[in-house]
């Protein structure tokens, strides 16, 4: 009877403990932090990208890609696309999110405490919470908005690679077409040397092997189209990939206009450009800053934590109320010396990525601003005097057979070495294009218009706007 009477206590006292528990929790449930500057900053960049890069969760406002759509379309469309881009920006948006829980206060704990002999004697209903030094909590923040703010600048570098990925087929498949157009009408200035060299045959001044000489260069260039055509098929490939398309979506249209990238600042301004701009040191540098908060947030280890909470006896008449409080106390010297040592020699390791990145972008740019005027050179000397003297060559050489001055062996030197001259200026054009995409982009880190980055305007510039540039 004695045990049923306190089982009916107890709910009684459930009941009441329900209700003000239930209180308490719905006071609780609207409670909110305190955010840092760093955290306010933070949330404002990753806002600005947002309302860029997806402006609602899942939409993507993508431009249309048709026969006539342009450089600034595919690059648009591929940095909004792209599933890498995607990865790096949600990587990016959770380590926003984590800046609020790290300088958070933890979560306060209920308690319940109770007395029970052959009754309930105590109840005693509590609330406990641990309560970190602010400065601490503060600190954490500072270490993940600097942890973002390098996440942000991954994200950058993924967009400029998908931009440079995008170029780098769309110039490759442009200047293949510039090589088969080449090829073709070599065949068919094949096919006139043939008829020639027959016509040669006939009148007594020539041989068979002549024209045999003619069908085999035929053949040969004949099998080198069916090269040039068959190696589309992995440049598209190249292309979709770097612009997000599945292997079973339809081949993107390629614009008929070749547009260069204009670029035409020194060796020392593009270097100092990257120095500024260049994503990877941007990141090193957000790194660092995260290791000196690192540091900061070590020494912070030799300061205890506390915990409080109080507990209130509903059975006593009147209420009685418990307060509590404890405190760590950090005096293992040996560990606190260790976390402040480790967090220096992180930061030391930071800074050592920055400076060998500074001298290797250094070489970098040396190395593509050798390559884009090595180029322009021999684009000069292949248009202004190698080009000319070839075709006159090839001119005074087929007018010489035609009249039997000259054999069928010189006539095709004459051709084959236009053929190569051509063939060098198409190589040299896409070394150069090459050069200056990777130059503006993964060096300088010069982000296209329409990038969905901070610094770029949020709408795609025309072609011609770009060159303004």
């Amino acid at each position: 009877m004695k045990i049923l009477k306190g089982n009916m206590k107890l709910s009684i006292t459930g009941i009441a403990l329900n209700g003000v528990l239930g209180a308490g929790l719905l006071m609780m449930a609207g409670c909110k932090g305190l955010p840092t500057r760093s955290e306010l900053a933070a949330r404002e960049d990753l806002q600005t990208v947002r309302q860029r890069y997806r402006p609602e969760v899942g939409e993507r406002q993508l431009p249309r890609l048709d026969t006539n759509s342009t450089l600034a379309d595919l690059l648009v469309f591929g940095m909004l696309n792209q599933p890498r881009v995607e990865a790096a920006y949600y990587d990016y948006a959770e380590a926003v999110e984590r800046i609020t829980l790290e300088r958070s206060l933890p979560d306060p704990r209920l308690t319940l405490e109770l007395d029970i002999q052959d009754i309930v004697r105590t109840v005693m209903p509590g609330l406990m919470s641990e309560v970190p030094w602010v400065k601490k909590m503060r600190i954490r923040a500072d270490v993940v908005s600097a942890e973002s703010q390098a996440r942000y600048y991954v994200f950058e570098s993924a967009v400029l690679q998908t931009a440079y990925a995008i170029k780098r087929a769309y110039y490759q498949l442009h200047f293949l077409e510039e090589r088969l157009r080449i090829h073709r009408e070599t065949l068919l200035l094949l096919g006139e040397f043939e008829q020639a060299a027959r016509s040669q045959t006939e009148a007594g001044r020539a041989t068979l092997q002549d024209v045999l000489r003619a069908q085999i260069e035929q053949e040969r260039l004949r099998t080198e189209i069916e090269n040039v055509e068959d190696s589309r098929k992995p440049l598209l490939a190249q292309l979709k990939a770097a612009l997000g398309l599945k292997a079973d979506q339809q081949d993107p249209p390629l614009p008929a206009k070749l547009e260069s990238t204009p670029l035409e600042a020194s060796a020392d301004r593009m270097l100092a450009i990257a120095m500024e701009r260049n994503p990877r040191l941007r990141q090193m540098e957000a790194e660092v800053r995260m290791a000196e908060s690192g540091i900061k947030l070590a020494r912070q280890s030799r300061l205890p934590d506390f915990n409080a909470g109080i507990e209130a006896d509903f059975k006593a008449a009147p209420v009685m109320w418990r307060p509590s409080i404890g405190v760590t106390l950090p005096i293992w010297r040996d560990k606190i010396a260790a976390e402040i040592a480790a967090a220096q020699a992180r930061k030391s390791a930071a800074q050592a990525r920055l400076s060998a990145e500074q001298i290797q972008l250094a070489v970098e740019v040396a190395e593509k601003s050798f390559t884009c005027r090595e180029a322009a050179r021999n684009l000069e000397l292949l248009r202004s005097v190698l080009l000319p003297k070839a075709r006159q060559a090839l001119e005074i050489a087929r007018a010489a057979y035609s009249t039997g001055r000259t054999d069928f062996i010189n006539l095709l030197d004459a051709q084959r070495s236009l053929l190569e001259f051509q063939l060098a200026e198409v190589d040299a054009m896409t070394r150069r294009e090459l050069a200056l995409a990777e130059l503006s982009l993964l060096t300088a880190g010069i982000q296209p218009a329409g990038a969905p980055v901070l610094g770029v305007p949020a709408n795609p510039a025309s072609p011609k706007q770009i060159q303004q540039k």
